[in-house]
């Protein structure tokens, strides 16, 4: 075989030439968005049957006291509900490339509707986002620097017992303590004029009523990951050498953990923003959670599927980003 080869020729021009780590990353980039896009597009899908399965409609949740049935079957025809569903739900979609979400049952665009409370929802998310991955990463590494001894055991089990605590327990437990007991912080979130929290204090307790169980979910994950990591052979190697070790966990335990991290991190997402809902009820903050809830009383679908669609956005996003870190973390392998 090889005496047929002409001399001089490179052996490698005959086989397919390697794709550009760029490239590939960009393909894999491209097909994952394409995949979360199509769960959203049916996960919207889903809202809009569910919304038309509840008892009543728009027209009868908005209609003023006295209104009589022809009022109310002129009130139908002028939202649309008396066409078919999956029309009405083609009709919102063909407008979201645009930006448009559509009217609310009440007359005002959606978009606007949502102008002022997202981005407050997006600032406390946010928040509990940053303080769930610094306390989960500090406590795992904490954990996980002296295996099997009583601070390992201690911070396990607490994490266990703190991420079985749903977000409406913990807000409970934290006005009553922090807010009406000692009298630090506010109980209550009041607003300035364009609509945002008055002072950073308003923040501290919804932010870490969010947090504090995803911290206990995530401190979890981070010390699993890295007692995976610590029997791989280059950590066995790294020891033996006689590496300190805030250098074995720094710079060869952490980047090994860091794609099992940021995959429980960016899963924490979703339920941090749907936790919110809850949270912004109890605090009165100015987000979401209101609006969704004003929503859901007036059946009004382009409201509800105009949340879960910005919220989805902001959640496929963060899921994108876990899945390039993990994706050149690994070295393209994923």
């Amino acid at each position: 075989m090889a005496g047929s080869l002409t001399r001089g020729e490179p052996a490698a021009a005959s086989g397919p030439r390697p794709v550009p780590a760029v490239l590939r990353t960009a393909l894999y980039a491209a097909g994952v968005l394409a995949h979360r896009i199509l769960l959203l597009a049916v996960l919207l899908a889903a809202v809009f049957a569910a919304v038309e399965l509840l008892p009543g409609d728009a027209a009868d949740a908005t209609s003023e006291r006295g209104e009589s049935a022809a009022d109310l079957a002129a009130r139908r025809h002028l939202l649309g509900l008396d066409r078919p569903v999956a029309e009405r739900f083609w009709d919102w979609m063909t407008g979201l490339p645009t930006g448009d979400l559509g009217t609310s049952a009440r007359g005002e665009p959606v978009a606007d509707l949502l102008a002022h409370p997202f981005p407050n929802t997006l600032l406390l998310g946010g928040l509990a986002l940053l303080v769930t991955l610094v306390a989960s990463v500090a406590f795992g590494c904490w954990a996980a620097a002296r295996p099997g001894g009583p601070l390992d055991r201690g911070v396990s089990a607490s994490a266990t017992g703190i991420l079985a605590l749903p977000e409406f327990v913990v807000a409970v437990a934290l006005v009553l303590v922090f807010a009406l007991w000692t009298d630090w912080l506010p109980a209550v979130t009041l607003t300035d004029a364009d609509g945002s929290p008055a002072s950073w204090e308003m923040l501290v307790l919804p932010v870490l009523a969010l947090a504090i169980p995803q911290i206990g979910w995530n401190t979890r994950i981070v010390r699993a990951a890295l007692a995976d990591e610590a029997k791989a052979p280059h950590i066995e190697t790294a020891v033996l050498d006689g590496l300190p070790r805030h250098r074995v966990l720094t710079h060869h335990l952490l980047p090994g953990a860091l794609p099992t991290i940021a995959a429980g991190i960016a899963t924490s997402t979703g339920m941090l923003l749907g936790g919110a809902v809850v949270v912004e009820t109890i605090f009165n903050y100015p987000g979401i959670g209101s609006v969704l809830a004003g929503a859901v009383a007036d059946r009004d679908s382009p409201v509800i599927a105009g949340v879960v669609a910005v919220t989805g956005a902001v959640i496929t996003g963060v899921l994108l980003l876990a899945d390039l870190v993990r994706a050149w973390a690994s070295g393209g392998r994923t």
